[in-house]
């Protein structure tokens, strides 16, 4: 019986450790992004693939209308200029929905792609997925591609007043190496 109570443990205790390996981490400095397709608040279907060619900016976000999230978008907004003349693109995404993206442009005066994910598909791909008082939300981090499609910054726990210069200047730093 002792014999028995020891195997299932082991083999319960394997179980979960196998589970919990099937969580996807967040994709390394140095990796291939990976790939997606999902809805713009224009309707239309954006893919990572669209922008081979191209520094991108793919920066998750809790939720639209909110204050930080905002501020963010403003700066992104504000410096939208400085990232087409480092030929880079904004791609912005949440788990809100593309009717909601859509308002928060407007309201906003936003002219960048937001991503609607309701389903979590991507913010799970990049391992960007917080609960919030019993909501499923993007976690505030970006990932900065390059035009290979391959992650060269990744950055947590973003602080959304100061985050666009941040990019800038590793953008900056990144393109004259």
């Amino acid at each position: 019986m002792k014999l028995f109570a020891v195997i299932f443990t082991t083999m319960a205790f394997a179980t979960l450790l196998a589970v919990a390996s099937d969580k996807p981490s967040m994709p390394a400095v140095g990796s291939v992004a990976p790939g997606f397709t999902l809805s713009s608040q224009e309707g239309t279907q954006v893919s990572l693939d669209q922008y081979k060619g191209k520094w991108v900016v793919l920066y998750f976000y809790p939720k639209d209308f909110t204050s930080g999230c905002t501020v963010e978008a403003h700066n992104f907004q504000r410096d939208l200029e400085k990232y087409t003349e480092k030929n880079a693109v904004i791609l912005g995404v949440s788990v809100d929905t593309v009717d909601s993206h859509k308002s928060f442009c407007t309201k906003e005066g936003l002219n960048f792609k937001l991503l609607a994910d309701p389903d979590h598909s991507v913010v799970s791909k990049y391992d960007s997925v917080m609960n919030y008082k019993g909501m499923t939300l993007a976690e505030r981090n970006t990932f900065l591609i390059d035009p290979t499609g391959v992650v060269r910054k990744v950055y947590t726990k973003v602080d959304p007043t100061k985050h666009s210069e941040a990019i800038l200047a590793d953008l900056q730093q990144l393109q004259s190496n």
